[in-house]
């Protein structure tokens, strides 16, 4: 099933994220995670993929395996990097021979070992290129990326919400967020995407908090600011596993909390294989 048609069906959506491993080896303790995040019924899980296409088959495996033998619905991510518009083109191929309808649309990150992102030879230099190729392409649903304190890269909120117009003036269904931990933010930048003419639903991105170490990095790769109180309870606990995994979950489930009371239509947990 589309998952546009997933939203206009319920008032509220369940999701989470999943990423390949780097080690083949891992993907049967990736598969007993699934398991688990299936029992919560989710209407949808996106599995990510890596730069470059470093992580195309299995991608491919895994979101066929969520596809066609959990009876969950499954978005496979795509990005621009180090891909040309034929490769893209086989990449589709592949996903509609998987039964794969549902696709999340991005840049991509520049590989590993890069600072600047580069478009390819024939391929795209924009998610909204992207956007464009593959709703001409075929019948698929697809989603992009929003960013409630503007992405790293762009100069400004506004223009950033500029970004994801084109994107959904292309053809895009759905916007998933980045993580945030400030739902004022969400708060602001669904308001601007509003006032911009976005009408299409707007899922906010959820991190649980499980390590410190590992959150201080992601937040500074995707400069996703952390409120100095919840920063400080972090560092207090920061040695203490089981400490901060439990105030982490309580954070998340405080947030999701208030961002249901205020009227979202999902929300999208990342869940970082745990």
């Amino acid at each position: 099933m589309k998952i546009t048609n997933l939203f206009v069906e319920n008032e509220f959506t369940l999701s989470f994220e999943v990423f390949p491993p780097a080690r083949e080896g891992k993907l049967d303790s990736l598969y007993s995670v699934i398991e688990e995040l299936v029992k919560l019924n989710p209407h949808f899980i996106s599995v990510t993929f890596g730069a470059g296409g470093s992580t195309r088959d299995m991608t491919i495996e895994i979101a066929s395996r969520i596809k066609n033998h959990t009876n969950t619905e499954v978005l496979a991510h795509l990005t621009c990097v180090q891909a040309t518009k034929d490769d893209t083109a086989r990449i589709l191929d592949d996903f509609k021979k998987e039964n794969i309808k549902n696709i999340l649309a991005l840049r991509g990150d520049p590989p590993k070992g890069e600072n600047v992102f580069v478009k390819t030879a024939g391929g795209f230099g924009y998610a909204n290129e992207l956007v464009e190729f593959i709703k001409a392409y075929d019948d698929f649903s697809i989603g992009v990326a929003g960013y409630p304190e503007e992405h790293i890269q762009a100069p400004s909120l506004d223009v950033d919400i500029m970004n994801l117009k084109r994107k959904v003036d292309a053809g895009a269904d759905f916007v998933i967020t980045q993580l945030f931990f400030n739902n004022d933010d969400f708060y602001r930048f669904r308001d601007m995407a509003v006032a911009k003419g976005i009408s299409v639903p707007i899922i906010p991105g959820i991190f649980s908090i499980f390590n410190y170490n590992q959150i201080s990095k992601i937040a500074s790769l995707c400069s996703a600011k952390i409120p100095p109180k919840l920063h400080d309870k972090l560092y207090k606990v920061s040695e203490k596993g089981g400490e901060i995994e439990k105030y982490g979950t309580e954070y998340a489930l405080h947030q999701s909390e208030d961002l249901i009371k205020n009227g979202v239509s999902g929300l999208h947990f990342y869940s970082m294989n745990y």
